[in-house]
């Protein structure tokens, strides 16, 4: 049977006409092929000069409670075991929550730093970067429910599928190494809302994220089947120059052209990658900056460490999560549980920090630090041992480049359960991550099923007051 030479977009119309498809499917479709004209990975400009060139977001799933760690509340020591009354949607309706009280942080917090910004004594380590960080004490969110507000925090939208933060910085910039995705996600497992929180939903598929899991065989499949480097190079000659014919007789068609562009990155990854991964040439100096031992092929310092390799090779956005959907900060039964967390994450992060810093890459990387939502400063009894989800107040903090350093933006109320003074939504945060890397989060769009679509949908704000 001979190949058929219909143009695609003739032969998607045809299906249309005889109603096999439905027309939004037909549009998404045909935009397909308006957006594959063009190489999705080229480097682009962005719209006015950044600060910086890469992003590390370090993200801890479950809920990290900010009471216990970057938001000090002396009133809420002294008040502990106080009954006060809160319409929270975690606990509206739920037996056994008819009456709340009061729950004492059970860490102490010291002024750190020249700033003298206070930090929880969880965090060691971070805490005594407390000169170079941009904390928000300030963060709210849409939604209290784990899913929800995991991809609110990730893709800005609270109950679709949406573009990621990541996939939109690899649409608005592009890669600058073609032999690495231009967006990689460091992860040991997936957190709630699953691989949709580094997916490229309708930007070009080049966008998503490549998930990469700690251990012996980071990606599968990346090392060379071939039994010498030279008989790989001539293979891919050979496939390279059929590729190039077999497109040349298709008149160029752009998904098959996206399809090979596709290969060689991944032909590309098999040079690169292992080397990424390979910690064996770093100094004891280095791995004990981070925490981490030699031969370790796991854990939150094999993935800090890592992800300064890949921005030294050019990757634009990393994501570092450090739990999956179990097993994390979501500490219902114990707020003892954060102690072993944060021993997990607390010297890499600073290491990392540190890092960045000795080697100047601090000065054009932001490193952005963040949670889907707090945790209540009430339980059920002053004796509970955990807290409840808490979607009105918690903190983040950025890093990095032209970012103010060793400064607290925003405050929360005596007891740190609702925002008081210059609240950052979720939406302000994307606004102004991106634009430190130089985009107008207003203009950073993607026209889809008939509208023009963005990150911060039609809100968010840059919060001015965290730029250096």
């Amino acid at each position: 049977m001979s190949d058929c030479t219909c143009p695609r977009r003739s032969f998607i119309r045809s299906l249309a006409a005889g109603s096999t498809l439905l027309p939004g499917l037909v549009a998404g479709l045909l935009a397909d092929d308006a957006r594959t004209g063009d190489d999705p990975l080229a480097p682009r400009q962005p719209h006015f000069p950044a600060k910086a060139k890469r992003v590390i977001f370090v993200y801890l799933s479950g809920g990290v409670s900010h009471v216990d760690t970057f938001d000090p509340k002396p009133r809420l020591f002294a008040d502990h075991g106080k009954e006060i009354k809160a319409d929270h949607p975690e606990i509206k309706n739920r037996p056994g929550y008819e009456r709340i009280f009061l729950k004492r942080p059970q860490w102490t917090f010291e002024p750190r730093g020249r700033c003298g910004t206070e930090v929880s004594t969880l965090f060691p380590h971070v805490a005594g970067c407390a000169d170079e960080i941009a904390l928000i004490r300030s963060m709210h969110t849409s939604h209290s429910n784990h899913f929800n507000a995991t991809l609110g925090i990730h893709t800005g939208s609270f109950t679709v599928a949406r573009p990621s933060l990541g996939a939109w910085v690899s649409y608005g910039l592009g890669t600058e190494n073609r032999n690495l995705p231009s967006y990689m996600v460091l992860a040991p497992a997936t957190p709630y809302a699953g691989m949709q929180v580094w997916a490229s939903d309708f930007l070009p598929a080049e966008h998503q994220g490549t998930w990469v899991v700690p251990g012996t065989e980071p990606i599968a499949n990346i090392r060379r089947r071939a039994s010498t480097s030279r008989l790989q190079d001539l293979e891919r000659a050979a496939l390279r120059e059929r590729n190039a014919a077999h497109l040349a007789e298709r008149a160029g068609d752009p998904l098959l052209a996206a399809r090979l562009r596709s290969f060689e990155t991944a032909a590309g990854m098999q040079l690169e990658a292992p080397d990424a991964f390979d910690l064996s040439k770093e100094s004891d100096d280095t791995l004990a900056l981070y925490g981490l031992k030699r031969g370790q092929t796991t854990g939150f310092a094999w993935q800090c460490l890592v992800a300064r390799r890949l921005c030294e090779r050019g990757v634009r956005f990393i994501e570092l999560i450090d739990t999956g959907s179990s097993g994390n900060w979501d500490s219902h039964g114990d707020m003892m549980d954060h102690a072993r967390l944060a021993k997990n994450v607390d010297h890499p992060t600073a290491g990392l920090l540190r890092d960045l810093k000795r080697r100047g890459m601090l000065d054009d990387t932001l490193v952005v630090w963040t949670t889907e939502f707090g945790r209540t400063p009430f339980n059920s009894s002053a004796d509970h041992k955990g807290r409840e989800h808490h979607n009105w107040a918690f903190s983040s903090w950025l890093a990095g480049a032209g970012v103010k350093p060793g400064i607290v933006h925003g405050e929360t109320d005596e007891y740190g359960l609702r925002v008081v003074k210059d609240g950052v939504h979720a939406h302000d945060f994307h606004a102004t991550i991106l634009h430190l890397m130089g985009f107008d989060h207003t203009k950073l769009t993607f026209r889809h099923s008939g509208r023009d679509y963005r990150l911060t949908d039609v809100q968010g704000n840059v919060v001015n007051a965290l730029l250096a």
